[in-house]
């Protein structure tokens, strides 16, 4: 037997960046905040619609003045109204309006009782601030936080029955809000961009027909490889990948969840919605999951009438 010198041969390491108990990307620092939001102020008053008053309303995120799309039922409520944060989509930020996008979905939600306020996050219309790719940053998720903060100072409304309403990008806002925040009461997502950090770098946009206008595009991309660049894949560095990813830290959410996908999206992959519901049932969350075949990315005709009476029925549950 030969008896020798015991060399210990180096690890080849990936030169990846891992996160710190500080680094702001981390869904347990996003925790730790405070997102203080501020009064609403009404900056402009709109046409009524059927039962409820609108207003172009702002409050200010990191010191941004931010601007949305406030509705407000007529008349008081014994107690206050219940108020539901509608996250939207992605638009192009120069197009996207407070009064010009998503109004039906905003008027169901309205005319059943509900103030409801669809914020405009940083740099999309007329809000301040640079927009950014809300997968890759915090910047949307810190202004949508603290717009939860502000409609709960806002006269009239029940700051304990606070609900969360998101589609597509705002459904990617939605989750993180409900691995951040305990206020919110319930939360609906309509075709969300609700995947894996692994699924929305590799297999998003490579498996459906859509593809977003190419500057935006760029940067999405430009985004995700900065993040790469910095902190490697989610396979060399899943510790960091898990750590900022809302479907790993399931465990924080609180409120039911109503999941609704179109299985002729072709923005979003469907199955990310499923096994959101899947991953949310394991943990033993309240959730409930609707598929409608046919129906696309906006769950338009004929199936919107549909989802639209389960979104509401869901939250009169939770809410009213």
């Amino acid at each position: 037997m030969f008896l020798g010198v015991h060399k210990t041969i180096p690890k080849i390491v990936q030169n990846v960046t891992h996160p710190t108990p500080s680094d702001p990307l981390q869904i347990s620092y996003m925790r730790d905040q405070v997102y203080p939001g501020s009064d609403l102020k009404i900056e402009q008053t709109l046409a009524d619609g059927s039962n409820y008053k609108r207003y172009i309303a702002s409050y200010f995120s990191d010191g941004l003045k931010i601007y949305g799309l406030l509705t407000v039922p007529f008349g008081n409520s014994s107690g206050g109204f219940p108020a539901i944060i509608f996250n939207h989509g992605y638009i192009t930020p120069q197009l996207y309006t407070a009064d010009g996008n998503y109004i039906a979905y905003v008027n169901a939600l309205a005319t059943s009782g509900y103030v409801v306020f669809k914020p405009d996050y940083r740099g999309n219309g007329k809000s301040q601030g640079i927009p950014g790719s809300t997968y890759f940053s915090r910047n949307y998720d810190i202004d949508d936080l603290n717009a939860i903060t502000s409609i709960k100072k806002y006269s009239n409304v029940n700051s304990d029955r606070i609900g969360v309403w998101g589609h597509s990008m705002g459904g990617h806002i939605t989750l993180m809000d409900l691995v951040i925040s305990e206020d919110i009461k319930a939360a609906v997502i309509w075709g969300g961009v609700v995947g894996s950090y692994n699924d929305i770098i590799y297999n998003w946009q490579n498996r459906v027909s859509y593809q977003p206008d190419s500057e935006d595009l760029r940067l999405r991309n430009l985004a995700r490889q900065q993040m790469l660049d910095k902190y490697g894949t989610p396979s060399a560095n899943p510790d960091f990948w898990n750590s900022i990813d809302p479907t790993a830290n399931l465990n924080y959410v609180t409120a039911p969840v109503q999941i609704h996908v179109g299985l002729a999206d072709n923005q979003v992959p469907p199955d990310f919605s499923q096994r959101l519901y899947d991953k949310l049932k394991g943990q033993g969350k309240v959730a409930e999951f609707y598929q409608y075949p046919g129906a696309n990315h906006d769950i338009g005709s004929p199936s919107f009438s549909m989802a639209m009476q389960r979104t509401i029925s869901f939250f009169d549950k939770y809410l009213k």
